[in-house]
């Protein structure tokens, strides 16, 4: 019934549009007032925790060139392939499956009939098993399939840096061997072609740029503390150095190259201004200078530049509390705003297109509506429902989450996003607090949210703050952070929660954390650090121990990365060891709920391990959860739905809310 719902909504697709504006921002704390909360006289029906864990199987998308093929990455039965699609009528052409130990990193066409992807697999390095990934080549027409040679003791198998417009070759930077600088290599995309090599390394540069006509005309990396930027016009010229910037410098903090066009030195970069904001600057690569902004929106940074297919800029994205589009191109503008607005959606988003806008698959939805794929052709004004993000929810009985701006003990505004449970007097409620992981630079924003959705469902209401240290609020915002993991980032979340109790929202005696990854150690923190304040916390993949954890990051990250890391998170006069949860535990106090999955790489078991056995003569032992198999995230819907039912069972024993009522239709 809900697929055949949305379906009917493409008729609408025919009228004008109003621009939807973006909610103010506030300089003064949020009012339960200022919300305009409407009453509803019944609350939904309980939706069952399978559903919110049952996902679309269409995972990641792109579309040929010409706009007549779909290729999609589908999860089937725990395994990962390649999909087919005609795009104009949905009608599945091929079926690329992967071995089992496979994994698709990404993928992009080359020309209308070539499709280029990573694959990662096990492999061993001096014996350590570890994942190893190579990139593979597949003619559509012909039926081939070749890996792009590299040698053998390789762990990663090259950057696509540029694929010829026609599918003719592509550009990869790849080592020559385990301990060199990576190489530029021309690969011929046919069956047994040998590789030429047109960029030699260069001492520490890691990172080489080609133009849009496929010369690479710039490489950037660090010598010691400075990154150096060396450039070059043409490919008979050598490349000479042009910059050198201490690891310090603002524009090390945030400076992206979007485009190098062929026969000219200038092109677009994403790059701060002098107040700190991220906009669209014409660049200067043989000089290093910035020319002119080409756009700079007053409040927020800019996120990502598309281009035409003459590289012109088509529209900036940014984001404000939910993300937004800024159209350069007036027809193509007013074309999503009617779009947006017939369907009655609050949000649409071009996941991919072809090189001409003529076919664009494209998600709509909002925060409170997981959403769908439509197959989108401007010319023919015909939109064609693909799928459902959510087939079993019935996003019609979710909650509409709301920002809220609360002021800090020391002052500093911070942002947060409020769901409430529908049908419910929006008075002392059971509390859930849910600070997001990282913790630098990520951030909350309006949109859908599986984890939020179910526990308004089930009758809390739920507050996600961007604490100090979040990303998009700006580099005051963000240096705010520095040095304050387990305190002052921690004071954000108990204000969340003081300020939710002042409003009259929730029950002072009915407040738990939930969160995962840094999200997990801030819950695992709370009751610790103030369990006077907090009924109880759940945790998934949890940083538990920080020394440990650093040590570990320092394996991957190098080490100047680590240290860069190490100084945020420390600063300058605190030990992070006191605020390892690891060397409280065992004072635990509270209720937890923690949880891990066995094969989780960015933080590991061990982490988990080690709180749970800290606690063996605390007052109170956790509950426990440890999933087989299972990574930071979830790839499987039964592991997605353990700790689901995991966490409503503990909350409903520790922090209860009034259950909703049982869904008559449900199977039982």
């Amino acid at each position: 019934m809900k697929f055949l719902f949305r379906a009917s909504l493409l008729a609408a697709f025919a009228a004008s549009a109003l621009h939807a504006q973006p909610e103010p921002r506030a300089d003064a704390p949020t009012r339960l007032a200022d919300l305009a909360i409407e009453a509803e006289a019944e609350r939904p029906a309980a939706i069952a925790t399978e559903h919110f864990a049952a996902r679309s199987a269409y995972r990641d998308f792109a579309m040929s060139p010409d706009g007549r093929h779909l290729a999609i990455r589908r999860v089937h039965e725990g395994r990962n392939d390649i999909l087919l699609l005609d795009a104009a009528t949905q009608d599945a052409l091929k079926l690329y499956k992967l071995g089992d130990d496979q994994r698709i990193d990404w993928f992009r066409w080359a020309g209308n009939d070539k499709l280029i992807f990573s694959i990662s697999m096990r492999g061993k390095f001096y014996d350590i098993p570890v994942r190893v990934n190579r990139l593979f080549v597949r003619n559509i027409a012909t039926d081939e399939t070749w890996m792009l040679d590299v040698p053998g003791d390789l762990l990663w198998g090259g950057d696509l840096i540029h694929v010829d417009d026609d599918g003719a070759f592509a550009l990869v930077s790849v080592q020559r061997g385990i301990r060199s600088d990576p190489s530029v290599y021309r690969y011929q995309l046919v069956p047994g072609a040998e590789r030429e090599r047109v960029v030699k390394p260069k001492s520490g540069v890691w990172n080489w740029y080609a133009d849009d006509a496929g010369t690479v005309r710039m490489g950037i990396g660090y010598r010691g503390k400075r990154m150096r930027i060396y450039y070059r016009d043409t490919a008979d010229d050598d490349f000479e150095l042009v910059d050198k910037l201490r690891r310090g410098d603002d524009r090390v903090r945030y400076w992206h190259v979007v485009q190098i066009r062929s026969g000219s030195d200038r092109g677009y970069v994403l790059e701060e201004d002098e107040n700190e904001r991220v906009g669209v600057r014409l660049f200067d690569y043989s000089t290093g200078e910035t020319l002119e902004t080409f756009y700079q929106h007053p409040d927020w940074d800019v996120n990502e530049l598309w281009l035409d297919r003459e590289g012109n800029p088509l529209a900036a994205l940014y984001t404000d509390d939910r993300d937004r589009i800024e159209w350069f191109d007036e027809e193509m503008g007013v074309l999503f705003e009617r779009l947006r607005d017939a369907v009655g959606l609050d949000q649409l988003r071009i996941v991919t297109r072809s090189r001409d806008n003529d076919r664009m698959l494209i998600w709509g939805g909002s925060e409170s509506d997981p959403g769908a794929l439509y197959i989108f052709s401007p010319g023919e004004r015909r939109l064609d429902l693909l799928d459902n993000y959510r087939p079993e929810v019935d996003f019609t009985a979710l909650a509409r989450p709301r920002p809220v701006r609360y002021r800090a003990r020391d002052g500093l505004m911070i942002t947060a996003y409020l769901t409430l449970p529908r049908g419910v007097e929006p008075s002392a409620l059971p509390l859930v607090i849910m600070p997001h992981g990282g913790p630098f630079g990520i951030r909350d924003k309006l949109e859908y949210n599986d984890e939020v959705q179910l526990l308004a469902n089930r009758g809390y209401a739920v507050l996600q703050p961007n604490y100090r240290g979040s990303g998009g609020y700006g580099q005051a915002f963000a240096e705010a952070g520095h040095g304050e993991v387990g305190r002052a980032m921690q004071d954000d979340i108990d204000d969340a929660m003081a300020w939710a109790v002042a409003e009259g929202l929730a029950d002072p005696a009915r407040v738990c954390v939930v969160g995962g990854s840094y999200g997990g150690f801030a819950a695992l923190w709370a009751v610790l650090r103030n369990p006077e304040r907090y009924a109880c916390a759940a945790s998934w993949a949890g940083v538990t121990d920080w020394d440990r954890m650093l040590s570990y990051d320092r394996r991957y990250l190098g080490r100047e990365q680590a240290r860069d890391l190490r100084r945020r998170e420390e600063g300058e006069d605190a030990d992070l060891d006191e605020f390892s949860p690891v060397n409280l535990a065992q004072t635990l106090s509270r209720p937890v709920l923690l949880a891990h999955g066995t094969s989780d790489r960015r933080v590991p078991v061990s982490q988990y391990h080690a709180f749970d056995r800290a606690t063996r003569d605390a007052p109170v032992r956790p509950v426990t959860l440890l999933i087989e198999g299972e990574g930071h995230g979830f790839t499987k819907a039964a592991n997605e739905q353990k700790w689901y039912d995991a966490l409503v069972a503990f909350l409903a024993e520790h922090n209860p809310a009034d259950p909703p009522p049982v869904d008559a239709t449900a199977a039982p």
